[in-house]
């Protein structure tokens, strides 16, 4: 018969069981959440890129409005901005006297190998992805399934 005056123990702690269930929720989690964080941070580079060849245009169309030419020589009138040690795309211009195309080069280190996108002074957009994905010869897409912006 148990002595009334001395308290039962009752275990502490976790069982082998209780912590490998609770690491096989911790690893299903992780699994649905990495490609998604993944993606955002892909399309949040993107966004980065495209603003600078929105930008890249203003400079080029203010440039012809005081020349009157996107050419300064044989050069356009506004300097490449290749991308530097924190730019995800590195932005490149050709062009004649009255048409230019812009691109948007994705840089390796930043793991943005294979993209591209474009504009022309048209207005004209265009965006390509490694795998065809990111791929749209409309609009510039920011999505895998190359949707547009």
């Amino acid at each position: 018969m148990p002595n009334p005056r001395i308290p039962a123990r009752t275990p502490a702690g976790f069982t082998l069981i209780e912590m490998m269930i609770v690491v096989v929720i911790v690893g299903i989690l992780a699994a649905i959440a990495l490609p998604s964080y993944s993606e955002y941070v892909t399309r949040s580079k993107i966004i980065d890129g495209t603003t600078k060849l929105g930008d890249f245009r203003a400079q080029m169309e203010k440039y012809f409005l005081d020349n009157r030419t996107y050419l300064n020589g044989s050069d356009c009138g506004v300097p490449d901005k290749p991308a530097g040690a924190g730019d995800a795309f590195g932005i490149a211009c050709t062009g004649t006297a009255t048409t230019y195309t812009i691109t948007a080069t994705g840089s390796a280190a930043k793991g943005m190998s294979g993209f591209s996108y474009t504009i022309t002074q048209t207005g004209l957009k265009g965006s390509s992805g490694p795998s065809g994905d990111y791929s749209n010869s409309n609009c510039w897409s920011v999505r895998k399934d190359g949707s547009c912006q």
